[in-house]
């Protein structure tokens, strides 16, 4: 057990002797002076722990803990036991951060006052007064509040925001303010105090703003308007003359820069797993033509690295680039809308198995649709069910959308984006993009959770039939020379052709092989040959050539020596499909599938739904898609469903499982500097210019690497607080490989 880990045991065996002792009438065994010191010691051991807990996101506890220190502060005054002023004021403020953190502003701002009273100076108490203000409404007292904080600490950025925001809020003119040279963080008269309580959290999300607004410009545009003059990706131009606009593309451009013409902002690519920064195309960049036009993932300009970065956070909506909120404005959100953007589909769910911890995802019973599908614990379903978005892509994603009612804010959780709100349910703000654009929705339109259902359905089957009506639309599928079909790869080794099932899970033989994606093969014949021949995988590992050429081994009437990699086709219907899947942007005998699918019968995709739609090359499902029955638990970080407490058990201790509970692609462009080594302290030889050591220094090289070590720490805590909360770790399991020095030791957040 390491040494902070005892010192905490240690710390609330003496906690619980303590009150143990002044609960009953015995003397106390020593003089008046050592009675005092006693007393003072178990406020200050109470104040560690209530910081202790604070730091671990339990609110309510370290509430707990401090009510229990102030009232034995009240005790020892009726001893005639004096309690120093400055333990006092840090135990009225910081139990108004932990009020704050659990919505019970009125109880915070009395703290807050309380503690201004002992110091009018306290300007966390000041920056925490004005928040509880700010959230009951009384908006004037609140920027008087922080005005004074402001005098105290102009510079610190979390003082700034609010005064911004609560001057906007009551028509003030914001201005600039002088910002001096700057400090070393060392002589930061602020540091993180204002911060402390809010968990050094980002700061809180407001979709209604543009969090862009100051640097870039934004535009909406169509293919009619926004037309393209030149070879290269960028060489476009803005038509600005009276036309009917679909509106169906962003455009952009920096303020500050001398070129002022407009950018395409393409969707963010979403079909691969990269997790790291964005980068711009290098041969955009040196001004060559991209390679992989209409498939390229890397970004073309920087105003697209800066709208998808925002996006992948979170903190950013595209349909909210264009301040929606201005006076007379059109825009609103339909269900339609927000399906189009973000997929999936809305349906009901058991909200008692949903907020089981873990997670259970369960429906109407089959036998008996007045209650959930849960197994053993069968919920009256509709006294008991909420409103969630389903998206089904590589996993299943769950989001629960709650009620809307005159407490919900139309900003984002802060903590929720981040390491995860241990308010839940009781939290005033959104804790998904879906969620919150549900919500704009119901405050424009009113519309109730029954008639989204109803309208996503609609949506649904609306699409289905247009998306019918194109195939149907549209010309034969694959070379005109050529018939194309799917066989079982095993099966087609033994002479035989067998396609799939009705369900698309196995083939039709009746050994019944499984049909996957890496057990087919494609065939055609020609109209000449009429005999199925075989059509290997679109070369990709060189550059694809201008046309394909007939392998010279082939022609010769031989057998090609490097037919495994050879990128030369072995026939004139293998060269042929390829030139087809090149010309039409088909890069891998998936999509290839999926597209030959969709012109034998509208609507069907690769696994296994009759109703699914494929856009872009993702698979889009529908209402149909999610007709299964899960009985286990669901773990929403890595979207896995287990049936059995077994499966379960084996998933939460997966070594996979834990890297998700500390690291998500969301965190990935958060931090600047190494991972901390567990050895908070900087290194003297760094400072010194000595060290060599570079990356493998056990220790911090400089304050700033070490003021980031201590936040990602705790930031770390915080995320594995919340996975523990949602028994999503298993209770004994304290080996988190390289992330397990976060249980060896900690300073508290707020400090003494």
């Amino acid at each position: 057990m390491s040494g902070a880990c005892k010192d905490r045991r240690s710390r609330w065996q003496d906690i619980q002797k303590g009150l143990q002792f002044i609960q009953s009438t015995l003397p106390f065994p020593g003089t008046q002076d050592q009675y005092e010191v006693f007393i003072q010691e178990l406020v200050w051991n109470l104040f560690g722990e209530g910081n202790d807990v604070f730091k671990e996101g339990e609110w309510t506890k370290a509430v707990e803990m401090y009510t229990e220190a102030l009232s034995i502060a009240d005790y020892a005054d009726s001893e005639d036991i004096s309690i120093p002023t400055g333990l006092l004021e840090k135990l009225f403020a910081n139990r108004a951060a932990a009020y704050l953190n659990i919505g019970l502003f009125d109880q915070a701002l009395e703290d807050c006052e309380k503690a201004l009273h002992l110091n009018e100076g306290n300007y966390r108490a000041l920056f925490r007064k004005a928040k509880a203000l700010k959230e009951l409404g009384r908006h004037q007292e609140a920027y008087e509040a922080v005005a004074k904080c402001s005098l105290v600490v102009p510079q610190d950025p979390s003082v700034i925001q609010l005064t911004q925001d609560l001057a906007k809020m009551l028509g003030l003119k914001i201005r600039k303010a002088y910002v001096r040279s700057k400090l070393n963080s060392t002589d930061s008269p602020m540091g993180m105090a204002v911060g402390m309580p809010d968990m050094k959290g980002p700061a809180a999300v407001d979709l209604a703003k543009n969090p862009l607004a100051e640097t870039h410009e934004f535009k909406q545009a169509c293919s009619l308007c926004f037309v393209k003059t030149g070879p290269g990706v960028l060489d476009y131009t803005l038509h600005t003359e009276e036309h009917k606009c679909k509106k169906d593309a962003l455009l952009g451009r920096l303020k500050h820069l001398p070129d002022k013409t407009w950018k395409l902002i393409r969707p963010r690519p979403t079909k691969n797993q990269y997790v790291g920064p964005y980068y711009i195309c290098k041969e955009v960049a040196v001004g060559q033509e991209c390679l992989y036009p209409g498939h390229c993932t890397f970004a073309y300009c920087q105003e697209e690295i800066d709208v998808w970065t925002l996006e992948r956070k979170g903190f950013i909506s595209r349909e909210l680039l264009f301040d929606p909120f201005r006076p007379n404005c059109n825009v609103r959100l339909t269900v339609p809308k927000i399906l189009q953007e973000h997929r999936g589909i809305f349906m009901f769910l058991c909200g008692v198995c949903f907020d089981h911890k873990p997670r259970i995802i369960s429906k109407t019973n089959k036998d008996n649709p007045s209650l959930c599908s849960h197994p053993v614990t069968k919920h009256d379903f509709e006294d008991h069910k909420c409103l969630v978005h389903i998206l089904k892509e590589n996993t299943v994603r769950y989001s629960k959308i709650r009620p809307l009612n005159l407490h919900c804010q139309l900003d984002l959780c802060r903590h929720e984006v981040r390491y995860g709100c241990v308010r839940e349910d009781d939290c005033f703000y959104a804790h998904s993009l879906i969620e919150l654009k549900v919500w704009m929705m119901q405050h424009e339109l009113g519309i109730t959770h029954e008639n989204i259902v109803q309208e996503a359905k609609k949506y649904w089957s609306t699409a289905a039939s247009l998306q019918g009506a194109q195939v149907i639309a549209q010309r034969r599928f694959g070379p005109p020379n050529l018939k194309m079909m799917f066989v079982c790869g095993q099966c087609w080794r033994n002479g035989q052709l067998s396609e799939a099932d009705k369900n698309k899970k196995y083939c039709s033989a009746k050994a019944r092989h499984t049909w996957s994606k890496d057990r087919r093969v494609v065939l055609v014949s020609s109209n000449e040959r009429k005999k199925w021949t075989t059509v290997r995988p679109l070369p990709t590992k060189k550059p694809i050539p201008s046309q394909f050429e007939i392998c010279m081994h082939v022609t010769a009437g031989k057998k090609c020596q490097y037919i495994g990699n050879c990128t030369f086709a072995h026939s004139i219907e293998e060269r042929d499909l390829w030139t087809y899947m090149k010309e039409n942007n088909i890069p891998d005998m998936d999509q290839l599938y999926e597209q030959w699918l969709l012109s034998q019968k509208p609507g069907w995709g690769e696994e296994a739904s009759n109703s699914s739609i494929r856009e872009n090359g993702k698979q889009i499902h529908m209402p149909t898609d999610y007709a299964e029955e899960v009985a286990g638990n669901h773990c929403w970080l890595c979207g896995k469903n287990c049936n059995s407490d077994k499966q379960w058990q084996q998933h939460i201790t997966s070594e996979k499982h834990k890297e998700k509970v500390f690291n998500s692609e969301d965190d990935q462009n958060c931090w600047q500097y190494r991972f901390p080594t567990g050895t908070f302290k900087v290194c003297e030889r760094f400072l010194k210019g000595t060290c060599t050591e570079d990356d493998s220094c056990k220790l911090a090289h400089g304050n700033q690497e070490l003021k980031e070590w201590m936040e990602r720490r705790e930031f770390l805590l915080l995320k594995l607080a919340k996975a523990r909360k949602d028994h999503l770790i298993a209770p004994n399991d304290n080996d988190f490989g390289k992330y397990s020095f976060l249980l060896e030791s900690g300073d508290p957040l707020i400090t003494a």
